[in-house]
């Protein structure tokens, strides 16, 4: 009942983050906003901006975090930190599904025009899904280490990089975007404050030793 109780808050953490994001199409209803902050970019998806540079490289960081997390446990304080990295990349996924159900906003490689809200069908602009899950990986890493060792901010240049990603390659507006590291970004913060990980209340206890300490 309890693993019900935290699955189920932190999903409402993820409704919260996107609660969060929505002010951002309230404010786009009359255009204003996005007029201003919107704009299709000239396409480009050659070299670093090809979308298999930066899947690759979250996909990459992803397997390495979750290897990392199985073998170290969380019993250390960096393998704490790397099961709060997988529940804050879940917790955003889900919750930037859920916000481009609600808000179908159509995105720029399909209408030059930012303000089409609510249209339905595969509409799926906001938020950007990839950026919320670029953000949700390394934001528990910033927070807990970062004030130690400042070269841990460099991480936040992923969710940057996927994000300008998304926008070369006209899958997202700018808000999009913004509301997806802002998604990810609370999350991680969520995942962050638990003194234990999600997951390691709903697996068995052999996850929370970890392979290192078994073997």
């Amino acid at each position: 009942m309890s693993c019900l109780r935290t699955t189920g808050h932190s999903l409402k953490l993820g409704l919260a983050a996107l609660s969060f994001a929505a002010s951002l199409p309230v404010a786009a209803q009359s255009c204003f906003w996005s007029h201003i902050g919107d704009h299709q970019v000239r396409y480009d998806a050659s070299g670093v901006w090809n979308p298999n540079s930066y899947r690759d490289l979250v996909i990459g960081l992803t397997i390495a975090q979750v290897g990392g997390a199985l073998w170290e446990g969380s019993e250390t304080r960096f393998g704490k930190t790397m099961w709060q990295g997988i529940d804050s990349e879940i917790i955003s996924d889900v919750s930037a599904q859920v916000g481009k159900y609600i808000f179908t906003r159509v995105r720029p490689s399909s209408q030059n025009n930012p303000c089409l809200w609510f249209k339905g069908d595969h509409n799926y602009s906001f938020p950007s899904g990839e950026a919320a899950v670029a953000a949700g990986l390394v934001t528990p890493y910033v927070i807990e280490y970062a004030s130690e060792y400042p070269l841990a901010y460099g991480l936040l240049l992923i969710p940057l990089y996927v994000g300008a990603g998304r926008i070369k390659n006209q899958s997202h507006w700018q808000t999009d975007v913004i509301a997806g590291w802002a998604v990810g970004g609370l999350s991680g913060w969520y995942a962050h404050s638990r003194d234990v990980p999600i997951l390691i209340q709903l697996l068995p206890h052999g996850f929370a030793i970890g392979m290192a300490k078994q073997f």
